[in-house]
């Protein structure tokens, strides 16, 4: 069934679990990346003939900021690389033409210049714990309820920090959903159109792309949905048996992003 796929054209990389957590970086997935020769050449995505692009659904910090992070990290990685959630929650905000009450981290709001968000008349979720308390959330459960539109930037279930698993946006989404009776519009993974969009200027089909990702769910599971094949990572907020919680299961789970490259390289190209 595989085989009968077209060549591979791009390769999607989650970040935040994948490549790095909070301020480490997954070991060898630097070099895995590198755009210069070396002895282990067979490793080095950068050398195969396929586009790369790093999706994320972080919004605990604008994409500037990201890629500082990143570069500090020694990822060879450019700006135009990057597709995050927060672009296209914006890019909804701007088809919508509506004034956000934006729960998202400060760091996150450099990404949001030149939307007006005075009287707000929708609401922003993304991971903002400074602003998940019950005066904040009121105000959003109210705006909701005289008719706002709520708009997910996800509705991750945790994620992966240093000291363990947190909760990410989207108990909170789903709390607003509850007590409303209303429906959030998702931007990021898992959803099609954030994937699609992603491969948007590269001249690629899905099924001739590839997602890695340590989220069982919103990476494999959602790329899959779109039409593309998925490779989970056991790093990041990987647990064990995270391969049975989606159907069809991951395309295939392996150890870490050097070993997804390397079955990329010898298997797919």
């Amino acid at each position: 069934r595989m085989a009968a796929r077209r060549a591979l054209k791009a390769v999607l990389v989650d970040l935040s679990g994948t490549l790095h957590i909070e301020d480490s970086a997954v070991p060898g997935a630097q070099e895995a990346l590198k755009r210069q020769a070396t002895f282990f050449d067979f490793l080095w995505l950068r050398r195969a003939p396929v586009t790369i692009r790093f999706v994320t659904n972080t919004t605990k910090e604008c994409k500037r900021d990201l890629l500082e992070r990143l570069t500090k990290l020694g990822f060879d990685i450019a700006e135009n690389e990057i597709f995050t959630s927060l672009t296209a929650a914006r890019n909804l905000l701007e088809q919508k033409q509506v004034r956000p009450l934006l729960l998202v981290d400060d760091k996150a709001l450099p990404d949001f210049t030149g939307i007006a968000t005075d009287d707000p008349n929708a609401v922003v979720v993304g991971l903002a714990p400074e602003h998940f308390h019950y005066e904040m959330m009121n105000r959003a459960f109210r705006l909701i309820l005289d008719g706002a539109p709520l708009i997910a930037i996800h509705k991750a279930r945790y994620f992966k920090k240093k000291d363990g698993l947190a909760l990410g946006p989207g108990p909170f989404v789903t709390g607003l959903e509850y007590a409303t009776d209303a429906k959030a519009t998702v931007v990021g993974k898992p959803e099609q159109t954030f994937f699609l969009e992603a491969l948007r200027g590269i001249d690629c089909a899905p099924e001739e792309a590839v997602m890695i990702g340590d989220d069982c769910r919103d990476d494999v599971g959602g790329a899959q949905n779109a039409g593309m094949r998925g490779i989970l990572v056991r790093t990041g907020k990987y647990r064990p048996a995270d391969e049975g919680k989606i159907n069809p299961a991951p395309y295939l789970t392996c150890e870490n992003f050097p070993a997804a490259v390397e079955h990329i390289l010898e298997h797919l190209l």
